[in-house]
């Protein structure tokens, strides 16, 4: 579904993304991990197109990310960036309406109305669909940005921290809804800081330090050598009813 070929990206002449090759199978749920300025927002941008490899190549469907329309784009991939502030007047029905676009010739018609509000009811937003968007919180914004990327219907999806700002209950509700995603044969990767999360709900990782992959695959890539190594805090593994849980113990 998705391949990198030994991306490379630098931001003023400054090396951000070092070579990454790596391939996300149809239907995976991967967490892009690692700590502050370790590449993970840029490597997203790179795979959505916004940004261009300085050397290497992203592909999508077995073609360049850079030969697709941005319409066609949009019909196959979403992005949900961090944190974003609307600045204009616009109902949560009407901004989650706007992820119909790539299908829209003129104006919405029925099936892009019903659509969003099927995927508002999915997410528990219907009993907000008709207030400002500007006058919820953070949290429910995030929510309504996500709603919008699945309006998209993408086979992928890439989200950098969905989570933040979001309380414990709906950080697992999004969570939740993502692996959902994913079992139905959508490709989803996530940037996301918490590591417990992540191994709680996602499947593949890719741990990222300095633009460069330090350990890819499986929970059993997770080491307390390598988590103090790259994240500079000693921790302790332990496993309880088969579930994985990092506890940080005390920082280097």
């Amino acid at each position: 579904m998705i391949t990198l070929s030994g991306v490379q990206f630098a931001y003023n002449g400054f090396p951000v993304i070092k070579g990454i090759t790596h391939s996300f199978a149809k239907g995976s749920f991967t967490a892009l991990l690692g700590p502050n300025g370790s590449g993970k927002s840029t490597l997203l941008r790179l795979i959505n197109g916004i940004l261009t490899p300085q050397a290497g190549t992203v592909e999508v469907m077995g073609r360049s990310v850079g030969s697709i329309s941005a319409r066609e784009m949009a019909r196959e991939m979403a992005y949900v960036p961090q944190m974003q502030y609307n600045t204009f007047p616009a109902t949560v029905f009407d901004t989650v309406l706007l992820g119909r676009n790539p299908y829209i010739s003129w104006s919405p018609g029925k099936d892009d109305r019903r659509i969003t509000a099927e995927i508002l009811v999915r997410l528990g937003l219907d009993d907000i669909a008709l207030k400002d968007l500007n006058k919820l919180s953070g949290g429910q914004r995030q929510q309504v940005f996500i709603a919008r990327a699945l309006a998209q219907q993408p086979s992928v999806i890439l989200l950098d921290e969905p989570t933040a700002n979001l309380d414990l209950r709906h950080q697992h509700e999004i969570l939740l809804l993502l692996g959902e995603l994913a079992t139905g044969g959508i490709t989803v990767l996530v940037a996301i800081h918490d590591l417990n999360l992540a191994l709680k709900y996602c499947s593949e990782f890719i741990i990222l330090d300095d633009g460069q992959v330090r350990a890819e695959g499986g929970s059993d890539i997770f080491r307390e050598e390598l988590i103090e190594d790259i994240y500079g805090v000693r921790t302790k593994i332990i496993r309880h009813e088969g579930e994985m849980f990092i506890l940080p113990t005390e920082p280097l």
